[in-house]
């Protein structure tokens, strides 16, 4: 096999820095160099012939060091270390995640007095994460080159690219300990699934994400995004549909594709990403874990199921609430990387504001409020079609477990926001009660719907707005934090 020298762009030494900006501005400037660099070659590549050597770019990194255990706020679940060592990051697409490294590099800074060095990692960078569709190039499949595609550029590496950071299972083979958690190139590869899955660009997600499980809630949110846009004191600066069409005129049309994607996305923006994200997920845990176990490198500060359900109450009626504090986890997508005993708490921050704005839109209040909200367990199972089994066992543990409500999607994405340190909370909408003879059929469906989405809808909105007002600080609970966890958030 032939032998390749490598060629790489300059690399200048690590850098201290105490300023998080001046830091942030620096990652932006290796990162953008890297990339050029390889897109540039690549050009050069596609036109000429096999190249004589073996193209690299290597992402930035943020290292740390303190030889001191800090006296810290221990109200803060984040932005310090909890031992002296070094850590490490590297750090893909800094423009997109400014704000974050800016906050947290900031926080570092701020508790430990130590400075932080901004330099080259050793981990390359994948060809294909270096094509961003504003360049119009893309990385041709296996053997649609005149040469060997990884005999010259790396590509991505699923081998280590993985979840072992906020699984707790990393070992640093060099004694370095994560600094965030997520590498560059998980990021990368969950910035090109979103992009895949739900047909917008990961700069346009929002930091408050609503997850459902209906069409139906996508038409009124869309209603809701023209009224903000028609305001001109509500914030919101524009909306931005499948396919990246983003409107800032409340009138402007929006061209409905002719095929959806499979996770049709939504955004209602607002400066700094202070906006709401709703993504219909469709049916389904897997559903559910792919779009968080993406969604999550953006780090959002909240994300909140508002979907349907199953009654599973006498005393429940079609279009009463149910407020998640407890899940019972039958759904088995996550049993390789969350075990089924590990417990998922509730959040304080979350249960409240998700009480206050069921109070706010119903009007209703104390005792009154439960007439039409149940608070409990819900049960999340694999089987849609749950009802038709031998009865005696799904009913039974069901009743063991004083579920009040089931559907296919809430403790997975609860689940995955305990794993993934992102706050989380359910809101459901009792669509139907199997078990006592009411089935979701078309007629009642449709009745239901139209008098139950929107008031759904616009309690999470309400809820996701009450959590936009907390500081960051107070969202992101302890209860999310293991015993050994990353400085950045």
């Amino acid at each position: 096999m032939k032998q390749y020298q490598i060629l790489t762009p300059d690399a200048p030494q690590a850098e201290a820095f105490t300023d998080a900006t001046a830091a942030v501005d620096r990652l932006t400037e290796l990162y953008c160099d890297a990339v050029n660099f390889l897109r540039e070659r690549f050009a050069e590549a596609m036109q000429d012939t096999q190249p004589d050597t073996r193209i690299r770019a290597f992402y930035p990194e943020v290292r740390f060091t303190t030889s001191s255990y800090a006296q810290v706020d221990t109200r803060l679940s984040f932005g310090h270390v909890s031992s002296p060592g070094t850590y490490a990051t590297t750090v893909t697409r800094p423009d997109l995640f400014r704000n974050y490294l800016i906050q947290q590099i900031g926080l570092l800074l701020k508790n430990h007095d130590q400075p932080v060095y901004i330099g080259r990692s050793e981990t390359p960078i994948p060809l294909h994460f270096a094509m961003t569709p504003e360049t119009g190039m893309t990385v041709p499949q296996d053997g649609a080159a005149d040469f060997t595609l990884r005999d010259v550029f790396d590509v991505p590496d699923l081998s280590t690219t993985n979840d072992d950071i906020v699984n707790g299972t990393y070992v640093a083979p060099d004694g370095v300990g994560p600094l965030a958690p997520f590498t560059a190139q998980r990021v990368d590869y969950s910035l090109a699934r979103l992009a895949h899955y739900t047909a917008t660009d990961p700069d346009h997600f929002q930091c408050h994400v609503l997850f459902t499980n209906y069409q139906f809630y996508v038409t009124e949110f869309e209603d809701y995004a023209r009224a903000m846009l028609r305001d001109p004191n509500s914030g919101y600066t524009s909306f931005v549909s499948t396919g990246n069409q983003e409107i800032t005129d409340p009138d402007a049309p929006i061209e409905i594709p002719l095929k959806l994607p499979q996770m049709p996305t939504y955004h209602l923006k607002r400066e700094n990403g202070g906006g709401i994200t709703l993504v219909n997920i469709g049916v389904g845990p897997s559903n559910a874990k792919t779009a968080t176990d993406h969604i999550a490198v953006l780090r959002p500060h909240a994300w909140l199921m508002v979907g349907h359900c199953a009654g599973l109450r006498n005393t429940q009626a079609l279009g009463d609430f149910v407020l998640a504090h407890a899940y019972l986890r039958e759904d088995h997508v996550l049993d390789d990387d969350l075990p089924v005993w590990v417990p998922i708490p509730a959040l304080a921050e979350i249960q409240i504001a998700l009480e206050n704005a069921v109070a706010q839109v119903t009007q209703l209040e104390g005792y009154e409020l439960k007439r039409i909200m149940r608070t409990g367990t819900v049960a999340t199972i694999d089987n849609r079609n749950w009802e038709l089994r031998d009865q005696s066992g799904p009913v039974q543990r069901l009743s063991q477990s004083r579920a009040i409500a089931l559907d296919m999607e809430s403790a997975t994405i609860a689940a995955n926001g305990y794993r993934f340190r992102v706050p989380y909370g359910t809101l459901l909408c009792v669509s139907d009660k199997p078990l006592h003879g009411e089935l979701k059929l078309p007629g009642m469906a449709s009745d239901f719907y139209k008098s139950q989405v929107s008031r759904h809808l616009m309690i999470g909105i309400r809820a996701m707005e009450q959590l936009r007002d907390m500081p960051l600080e107070r969202i992101h609970s302890r209860k999310l934090r293991s015993f050994d966890e990353t400085a950045f958030l």
